[in-house]
């Protein structure tokens, strides 16, 4: 997935018509390299979001607000004191550069006119999103670039701006067919490499879609290309550049059955046919849970196809929500991940340790029976003999029993019989240790699931709470205990059953003992950490099959195994399933069970958002 030059383009003529002459009326800062803006127009208000994510960064319109802190980052200060109620004049893009420039005039303290210029340079980890002066002078940058960090270019307060030059590539907007051809033909290269390589916004797939438009095998060597060739190759190209010049864009996604492979800002139509009608929602798991979205008019299996977007905003936001998400999510809990996976590789490391002495204590039997055998048939053991061939009346086979020489058959009984003894404590004790320390195990690894499954900041309350309960986390006695916002997913099934997730194993315990009722239906991976899923019957008789097999994908999917092609779930009406006295959270157990095997598959299924 690319985020070039021309996907900015796209986002650009999108802002201009639905941004320009806007009042910026609310400035906020959701994290430390996030922003989001909110434009009053005559027609409402719109917001933008801008992200200078290493890993992710971002510019799209969007409707979904996001919370701020209490207390505004300096540089959220520093564009309220500047920019709060200034009006955009205009937004621009610098050739086919990942970068956005949004003009803002406001008045000072003076009450005189003056102008600044945000920059949103979208360039992977070296993204970034500059205050700069009418001049070009740096105000300010929400990531600060010191000389000891870049040595390419400063971004600090009092600096000028300048865009870095990395790399020499030719502007695609004012490139004729002599540069093309000359430029192309100077590189000994596969003909997609040599075009991306040669033109700034130009992205791999971009490259290979021009190809495929021109008729010419990607693949193929630059040094093999006719006359002929570059020429259809020059007017794919320039068909490519009036379209952007013209403001043509056409956003879609390309799909390789239900997996989304790449998107662009024009057709990609080597990916196949575009899909008619298509749905803004439908390629994220998430997304579609979070927009009801479904895949009924999907092709089946893994043919390639395309789906237009009414808008590049609605790509991006759609696409890269759930990244995002999860993203920001594993940030804010990566500590707690910590804590879980060293709890968890120490647990692993005892078991191991315990199961191999348990493999030590497995001769106990046979040691016994030496020692009943010589108790039987000592008195034929010549003196100082080192061994004793005996018939084993347990199985009807010789045996040979070795004899310590210097001590008498009854005193070599004795001493199998202490092994035997010694080894069956040890077992004893053992086996209840290690039945101690596999739940743990599997506490641990259903913890380990909940913060998969976590999406919000607010997800991971309970889980840090349990954290504490378990003695993994000290807890600290000032400490104020946080306030339980988050809410088991509910969905709908498709013949209109409520069915509710737990995220985590507080959530379970709650569902599954304190909301369902008894003849409600209980689902739940075999034996694999996962959530507890309740189907509400509410005063239905019986419940569907397809209901049985849509729950099922919810616990399949809220599960450790949901990458697995199929998992095994257990069902069974909650009457049956049991808290066993003194058992973990979220631990259960059940005698009579059906169950069946599904995949994680739960686009199709109606997400309800409280």
């Amino acid at each position: 997935m690319a985020f070039d030059g021309v996907t900015i383009a796209n986002v650009v003529s999108e802002l201009k018509k639905e941004l320009t002459g806007g009042r910026l009326t609310k400035i906020a800062q959701p994290e430390e390299d996030e922003l989001l803006l909110t434009i009053k127009q005559p027609s409402g208000l719109r917001r933008l979001f801008l992200s200078a994510s290493a890993s992710l960064p971002l510019i799209y319109l969007t409707d979904t607000n996001k919370p701020s802190p209490l207390t505004a980052p300096n540089f959220c200060m520093l564009l309220r004191k500047h920019l709060q109620n200034g009006r955009i004049t205009d937004i621009s893009q610098p050739g086919l550069e990942r970068i956005v420039h949004i003009q803002v005039e406001h008045l000072d303290e003076m009450g005189d006119l003056c102008h600044k210029k945000l920059v949103i340079e979208i360039m992977g980890k070296h993204s970034n999103i500059i205050f700069c002066s009418e001049d070009n002078v740096i105000i300010d940058s929400i990531k600060r670039v010191s000389a000891a960090v870049s040595s390419l270019r400063e971004v600090l307060p009092g600096k000028p701006y300048y865009i870095a030059q990395t790399q020499e590539k030719l502007d695609a907007l004012a490139c004729t067919y002599q540069d093309f051809q000359q430029v192309l033909s100077s590189r000994p290269q596969p003909a997609f490499k040599a075009l991306y390589g040669s033109f700034t916004g130009i992205s791999p797939v971009l490259a290979q879609e021009l190809c495929h438009e021109a008729g010419i095998d990607g693949e193929r060597p630059t040094a093999a290309l006719e006359e002929a060739d570059y020429k259809r190759f020059y007017q794919a190209f320039s068909h490519m550049v009036e379209r952007i010049q013209k403001e043509q864009f056409c956003p879609n996604i390309a799909y390789q059955g239900k997996k989304p492979v790449e998107f662009a800002a024009i057709p990609l139509t080597l990916y196949g046919p575009s899909l008619p009608g298509g749905r803004e929602d439908a390629f994220s798991q998430t997304a579609m849970e979070q927009t009801n979205g479904d895949l009924k008019e999907m092709p089946h299996g893994n043919a390639s196809y395309t789906v237009p977007f009414p808008s590049m905003s609605t790509l991006l936001e759609s696409y890269y929500a759930e990244k995002n998400t999860l993203t920001r999510i594993r940030q804010k809990s990566s500590d707690l991940r910590h804590i879980v996976q060293t709890a968890l590789e120490r647990t692993i490391k005892k078991y191991d340790l315990q199961m191999r002495q348990i493999e030590d204590t497995q001769k106990r039997d046979t040691y016994r029976i030496y020692g009943e055998l010589l108790n039987t048939y000592g008195y034929s053991a010549a003196p100082g003999a080192r061994s004793l061939e005996a018939l084993n009346y347990y199985t009807g086979e010789t045996v040979t029993i070795p004899l310590d020489p210097t001590l008498s058959a009854t005193e070599n009984a004795k001493k199998y019989f202490d092994r035997y003894g010694k080894l069956k404590r040890t077992y004893e004790v053992l086996s209840e240790l290690t039945g101690e320390v596999k739940e743990e195990i599997d506490h641990l690894e259903s913890i380990s699931t909940a913060l998969d499954i976590a999406l919000h900041e607010e997800d991971l309350v309970q889980i840090k709470e349990e954290l504490v309960g378990s003695g993994y986390i000290r807890k600290k006695g000032s400490a104020k205990k946080q306030k339980v916002t988050s809410k088991p997913f509910h969905y709908i099934s498709s013949d209109g059953f409520h069915i509710y997730v737990g995220k985590n194993n507080y959530q379970n315990d709650q569902l599954t003992f304190q909301f369902a009722n008894g003849n409600d239906w209980w689902f739940h991976a075999k034996q694999i950490p996962g959530s507890h899923v309740v189907v509400k019957m509410e005063n239905a008789q019986e419940l569907p099959d397809r209901t049985f097999e849509e729950a099922a994908r919810l616990a399949a999917y809220y599960s450790k195994g949901r990458n697995q092609e199929k998992v095994e779930i257990d069902y069974v009406q909650k009457k049956h399933v049991k808290k066993p006295g003194g058992g973990r959270p979220g631990f259960v157990v059940y005698y009579t069970n059906y169950s069946m095997a599904i995949d994680s598959d739960i686009s199709g299924i109606r997400v309800v958002t409280e």
